[in-house]
């Protein structure tokens, strides 16, 4: 046979440090957390908005620049393409031969160019070219290069009747910035073909283009008219961003491959469009998400930081009324120690409380072990009086019996059976069949000793005989009917039947004189009881029943005068083994 060792069920034990500190914790995060969460998705689409709204704005303004540039150009090549002076003196210089009317002409086209550029500062290098020439440039305001051709040049738009190129490098002979282009066919006299060629400003190209408007790295693409060319005009970027932003969507922004492409269609024709990393876009965004993390760890500490200060304030009482617990078991009598907390002061005041009900209980209890040996001595002195009543009793009747002397013998006989009854040493319950016989015994001895003036008659049902009852239930009522309720040719009647599911009725009736409504009343008090002189025991069999039924008994008392007294107990069926004697 294995024998399992019994596991000893201790309760899970939680630290009140941890759990202080993880409420606070929970108190102080949950809160930001929950701000936080309301407050990023709200500033998000804020801020996004916000960013967006600010590239596509500057996108604008650089597009609305990139145009009026371009506008002036148009407006500065119809000038010297169109305007009839000069259009007729580049005639006449073509045709002339002579080199002093030639050099007369070069210096009033050339202060005709100086004019208009001076009055049109977005214009740069400006030059009349003629393609079949030797040396295609026949004027110009700045030096230009030597390999000059713009068939080279990249083809940006054509626009009121003009080409437009870039961008690209200049034609100055000694720079190197970007710029965008125009040529217009000059019409003049005769075979030969003559454009005027017009640059921005060298310094245009970087004002138009500057990143410090977005205040962020923006890098810009620029499609020409036709959308089969994409120029990157600063920094570096993916080929596949490049060729996605050369594509023809209508998307004015799109998020592709970690980038935001910003889109902005001019009515000339060409795309300007604007492309910036996510990072860069979100940068915004992420110094607010950290500086929120940066809030939650600083609210974690000082979450930490109060916890340990309150623990500490209550770590200090708590060792206190521990202390004062452990000093009980070496004494009752001391005094608490107050902590000057409140609330740990009331736990020790009512602690100080339940001191003093132990100290007094322990002063009980020893009182009562004292009483309780007094006690035990009277009872043995109750038991040996008795003892020696049946014994005296006892003789008495053998005496008898030798005299004989049979009434003697009878009498002391029943008697002996009551006093063994009533003052015996079996159970205080007792069943009706044995409390029946003990009250036939009484009644005799009553007979005997009233010499037979009133009748006694006991019914019972026989399936009630063995219900248990407590034990002297009946007598004393029997004992008040014939002190009390008796006249002459009296009656007691004791009946005891079955009464509903479960229950047993136990009634006691006299023929006597019986009482009115408010002697009734009087007697069923227990002032009225004893001042009739039943309050024993009418007193007795009340509380005998509200001891083992409590409110599942039922007595009532039933009087009219000159009719007699009936007395009725209902009482549930119970055996000996339901009741805790």
């Amino acid at each position: 046979m294995v024998r399992v060792p019994l596991r000893s069920h201790t309760p899970a034990v939680k630290s009140l440090r941890n759990t202080l500190f993880i409420y606070l914790v929970i108190g102080t995060l949950l809160p930001l957390l929950l701000v936080g969460f309301v407050t990023y998705t709200s500033i998000y689409s804020i801020l996004s908005g916000k960013i967006g709204n600010g590239i596509s704005a500057s996108l604008r303004q650089e597009a609305s620049s990139l145009e009026n540039a371009i506008d002036n150009m148009d407006f500065a090549s119809k000038q010297f393409a169109l305007d009839g002076q000069i259009v007729q003196e580049m005639s006449s210089f073509i045709q002339e031969k002579q080199i002093f009317r030639k050099s007369q002409m070069m210096n009033s086209i050339n202060q005709k160019i100086n004019l208009v550029n001076f009055t049109n500062p977005y214009i740069g290098l400006t030059a009349y070219i003629m393609p079949d020439s030797d040396d295609p440039v026949l004027f110009t305001n700045m030096s230009a290069r030597r390999n000059f051709d713009i068939s080279t040049l990249p083809s940006f738009m054509r626009y009121n009747g003009a080409d437009y190129y870039g961008p690209h490098p200049t034609m100055y002979a000694v720079g190197d910035n970007l710029v965008f282009s125009e040529q217009r066919i000059v019409r003049v006299p005769g075979q030969h073909k003559l454009y005027i060629y017009l640059e921005t400003n060298y310094s245009l190209f970087r004002k138009i283009f500057n990143q410090e408007s977005y205040g962020m790295k923006v890098n810009h693409l620029l499609v020409n008219q036709q959308g089969n060319s994409t120029k990157v005009i600063d920094g570096k970027l993916p080929l596949s961003i490049i060729k996605a932003a050369g594509s023809n969507s209508n998307l004015t922004h799109e998020t592709l491959s970690g980038y935001h492409l910003f889109r902005n269609a001019s009515p000339q024709g060409w795309k300007l469009i604007a492309v910036v990393k996510k990072s860069e876009f979100n940068s915004e965004i992420y110094s607010w998400f950290y500086k929120m993390i940066l809030l939650a760890f600083s609210t974690l500490l000082f979450a930490g930081f109060l916890a340990w200060i309150i623990w500490r304030k209550i770590y200090g009482p708590l060792r206190k009324v521990n202390l004062e617990i452990n000093r009980m078991a070496e004494n009752v009598t001391a005094p608490v120690a107050y902590t000057n907390v409140e609330e740990f002061d009331f736990v020790l005041t009512n602690f100080q409380q339940m001191k003093k009900q132990v100290n007094e209980l322990i002063v009980a209890v020893a009182h009562n072990e004292k009483q309780k040996s007094q006690f035990e001595i009277e009872k043995l002195l109750s038991q040996i009086n008795p003892h020696f009543l049946h014994n005296t009793l006892n003789t008495v009747q053998w005496m008898a019996r030798l005299n004989g002397q049979k009434e003697i013998d009878k009498l002391v006989t029943l008697l002996v059976k009551v006093l063994h009854y009533n003052l015996g040493k079996q159970s205080i319950i007792v069943t009706i069949g044995e409390e029946i016989e003990a009250i036939r015994n009484y009644m005799e001895l009553q007979r005997i000793r009233y010499d037979y003036e009133f009748e006694f008659n006991v019914e019972a049902d026989e399936d009630v005989l063995s219900v248990a009852v407590p034990r002297f239930l009946l007598q004393p009522l029997v004992e008040n009917s014939i002190y009390h309720g008796l006249s002459d040719n009296g009656k007691v009647d004791v009946e005891i039947t079955k009464h509903g599911e479960g229950e047993v009725q136990l009634c006691v009736k006299d023929n006597g004189a019986g009482m009115d409504a408010d002697t009734l009343d009087q007697l069923l008090s227990d002032d009225g009881a004893k001042k009739r002189g039943l309050g024993i025991g009418f007193s007795y069999v009340n509380r005998m029943l509200r001891t083992y039924y409590g409110e599942q008994m039922k007595l009532e008392m039933f009087s009219k005068p000159g009719e007699g007294t009936v007395v009725s107990i209902v009482i549930p069926r119970k055996g000996k083994e339901d009741f805790d004697d």
